[in-house]
């Protein structure tokens, strides 16, 4: 694959990047290593201020760096720029919290005691480099959260990003260079994902995070256990979104539509399949793909488009192939279903409401990675939930009920990373984030995220005498 910048609204290659040489990749990894013994031994204080000047550079940045995003990859303008401000908050909170949520942590002291110490605690010190291999799709966002708690550890980062965004690559490896981080603590490598396995492998590299497709996720954690290196994987989700006969439907209905279509649909953590209670099931459909068909699809850069093009021409061909394939099979198109009429460049797709969903189609089973929404009636909760964990992926979930016992009983029951009330699935830095099945193991964020790249190391005294 090229290393490219092509604009997905045009179709036009407008940048191209020769790949790093086995040179070239060597040179990173040695000054990956040299940082990290430089850069492990800092205090929270000099890492909180170097990331603190991070976010302050990336929130004067932020319009630019919207417009490379929205240039590369297609969202809309306005929800690069709240990507950008999310990665600044983030920084921030973790420029902040750090130091607290890696405290030592002191065992009981009657397990002391029991263990003949004289004293004992609990250090989480930094691994070393972490290779990151990250999507397009948020192409800031993903990388900002695994940086943010990463280096705030104390350990140095290598990213490998998707191919279709690498002057938001480059970017974000000179951000946190004119932040002032050491030399090599933070590096971009330009490499076509045939490079990722050499990466891995090589001693110097720590563990590695990736958020991406299930192969390419199968792929990493399998050379990363051979080599017994730690992984955390968020791969693909297809959430539900469930509606109970008591949920504040109108609400429930204009949520729906942005938990569906944000990011041009092309989201882990979208809903995707919405499961509505036949009590309420006629109207929810009927809201859900009038205000859908109203969304206006168009150039991203414009401040009205609540829709651009999807990220590639084989992205849109993967998504025509699972529509085509549900409506032969008998599915309804409510809205959408095809190319929008007067965009003949680009990527386009109209947002979209399949109803009559069975198992015999393709999309009943796989991911939509686009405006497309599937639509099931249940006939009660129970059915609603057997409906919901009918699929491989638990990333998250969504469910829009006021009674207290249902919320109880989808907490226990819906096997999925996250369960959203009367909302949608949201990520922030104060809560972990990850999935459960095909979606991935580990956590991201919150005080879990910036431990999963620390050795946690048992510190014993023995008794004197």
């Amino acid at each position: 694959m090229a290393i490219a910048t092509v604009n997905p609204a045009t179709g036009e290659t407008l940048k191209t990047f020769d790949a790093l040489n086995e040179g070239e990749i060597e040179d990173r990894l040695v000054r990956a290593d040299q940082a990290w013994q430089e850069y492990r031994t800092t205090g929270f204080d000099r890492r909180a201020n170097l990331m603190r000047k991070a976010a302050e550079l990336l929130e004067a940045d932020a319009d630019d760096i919207a417009r490379t995003m929205t240039t590369e990859m297609g969202k809309p303008l306005a929800q690069a720029r709240a990507e950008a401000a999310k990665c600044v908050k983030t920084m921030r909170w973790y420029a902040d919290h750090a130091e607290s949520l890696l405290a030592d942590e002191h065992p009981r002291a009657a397990d002391i005691k029991d263990s003949g110490a004289a004293r004992a605690y609990v250090r989480y010190r930094p691994l070393g480099p972490v290779l990151a291999v990250m999507p397009w799709n948020f192409p800031l966002w993903q990388v900002i959260r695994f940086a943010a708690p990463a280096l705030m550890a104390g350990n140095v980062g290598l990213l490998k990003h998707s191919s279709n965004v690498p002057q938001t690559a480059l970017y974000i490896e000179d951000l946190f260079r004119r932040a002032g981080f050491p030399d090599g603590a933070f590096q971009t490598l330009l490499i076509g994902s045939g490079s990722v396995e050499m990466v891995l492998r090589d001693p110097r590299v720590a563990a590695a995070t990736l958020t991406g497709s299930e192969p390419a996720g199968r792929s990493v954690a399998s050379i990363a256990g051979d080599e017994i290196k730690k992984t955390v994987l968020e791969l693909g989700g297809s959430d539900p979104y469930l509606v109970l006969p008591s949920a504040d439907l109108e609400k429930a209905v204009s949520t729906a539509v942005t938990a569906r279509v944000q990011n041009n649909g092309q989201s882990c953590i979208a809903a995707k399949r919405f499961i509505v209670h036949t009590d309420v099931y006629d109207e929810f459909a009927s809201r859900f793909a009038e205000k859908m068909a109203a969304l206006k699809v168009g150039d991203p850069m414009a401040e009205e488009t609540h829709v651009g093009p999807l990220s590639s021409e084989q992205g849109r061909s993967d998504l025509e192939e699972l529509v085509d394939d549900a409506t032969l099979h008998g599915a309804t198109a409510l809205c959408g279903g095809g190319r929008p009429k007067g965009l003949d460049r680009g990527w386009f797709y109209e947002p979209t409401v399949l109803a009559d969903v069975t198992k015999e189609m393709k999309i009943y089973y796989e991911e939509a990675f686009g405006p497309v929404a599937t639509l099931f009636r249940a006939a009660g909760l129970e059915e609603a939930i057997e409906i919901a964990n009918d699929t491989s992926f638990g990333l998250s979930s969504n469910a829009w009920t006021e009674d207290e016992a249902e919320q109880e009983r989808l907490v226990r029951d819906l096997r999925a990373g996250g369960v959203f009330f009367n909302g949608m699935t949201a990520s922030h830095p104060g809560m972990p984030f990850g999935g459960t099945k095909r979606s991935g193991y580990g956590r991201e964020l919150g005080d879990h995220g910036i431990r999963e790249f620390c050795n946690i190391t048992t510190v014993w005294y023995g008794a004197k005498g």
